[in-house]
């Protein structure tokens, strides 16, 4: 904010001007203080107007940790929320959702069992290896999300995790205490998570801003922020991709939308969305691949239930 003086005369009238940018535009909010002031009754002035200017900007503006979004941009995002057709699913309906969803979770990050092992190791009593383990424990994990009254915590996060990886990973449960980088099947960087020592700070961050924003978003965009944001930082040694789809259906279940499964087929699109958001703050791509991977999971669900 800076004082703005124009000259008439004898006069000079004074105002407090602060600049934004809205898009590509840049846009000014400014405050009257008063005409030949003194310095005393300038500053009083000042005071009262940056009150008035701070109480503008947070209609205007939302923090979305390192950007902001204005008011606009707020609401067009929420607007393609309304593209989501709300559908409760019945018992049959989430079980199929289940197995779909931990083929397609467990699949992105690498592993060989196929869609249609998927049930026979649901049903076993005890997993074989470590990848049968891992099925399970996403099963577990979806379980717990659909039915858990708890909010939004660190603490939840350790336990999605754990419930993924106890008896695959020595680390289950447990944020990480070293740097990452992650890799495509190219060999090239398409992430690194936030610096080890960074990690507290962003993981805190992360849950206040939760807690102080999440009434200005409608639960798909609300959703698309967390996941993002959680995929960002990075805060497990491993296991990061899966923790973070299931903190995106956490999100919408608790806030009574539908569950979303990202496709195997479509982890490309996925991994270009997650650096859209990265590099350049791209909200917008994430709701649009979003609302597709609904389209399509919705149609799975309800083909197989007739099958």
């Amino acid at each position: 904010m800076y004082i703005e003086k124009r000259k008439s005369r004898d006069t000079i009238k004074y105002y407090l001007v602060h600049s934004y940018r809205e898009k590509d535009k840049i846009e000014k909010i400014r405050k009257y203080l008063g005409s030949n002031l003194s310095k005393k009754k300038l500053e009083e002035a000042k005071r009262n107007a940056e009150e008035k200017i701070n109480q503008i900007l947070e209609e205007i503006s939302t923090k979305i940790f390192l950007f902001s979004l204005t008011k606009k941009q707020v609401e067009a995002l929420n607007k393609l929320s309304d593209k989501i057709n709300i559908v409760h699913l019945s018992e049959g309906e989430w079980r199929n959702f289940t197995k779909d969803f931990v083929y397609n979770t467990n699949a992105i990050e690498g592993s060989t069992i196929t869609e249609e092992e998927v049930p026979e190791i649901l049903h076993k009593k005890r997993a074989e290896n470590e990848e049968e383990t891992e099925t399970k424990g996403v099963a577990l994990a979806v379980n717990y999300i659909r039915k858990t009254k708890e909010d939004l915590t660190l603490n939840l996060l350790l336990k999605l995790h754990k419930f993924c990886f106890k008896g695959s990973k020595p680390f289950a449960g447990k944020f990480r205490k070293v740097n990452v980088v992650i890799r495509n099947s190219f060999g090239q960087i398409i992430n690194a998570g936030v610096p080890k020592e960074e990690l507290k700070d962003y993981l805190n961050d992360f849950i206040e801003w939760y807690k102080e924003k999440k009434d200005k978003f409608k639960p798909l965009t609300l959703a698309a922020i967390l996941h993002n944001q959680f995929e960002h930082i990075h805060p497990f040694q491993d296991g990061n991709g899966r923790v973070g789809r299931l903190l995106l259906n956490f999100i919408l279940i608790r806030n009574k939308y539908p569950p979303i499964n990202i496709m195997l087929e479509d982890r490309i699109e996925y991994y270009q969305m997650l650096q859209k958001y990265s590099k350049n703050d791209d909200l917008k791509s994430t709701l649009k691949f979003l609302i597709k991977q609904y389209k399509k999971t919705l149609k799975e669900v309800i083909t197989k239930k007739k099958k």
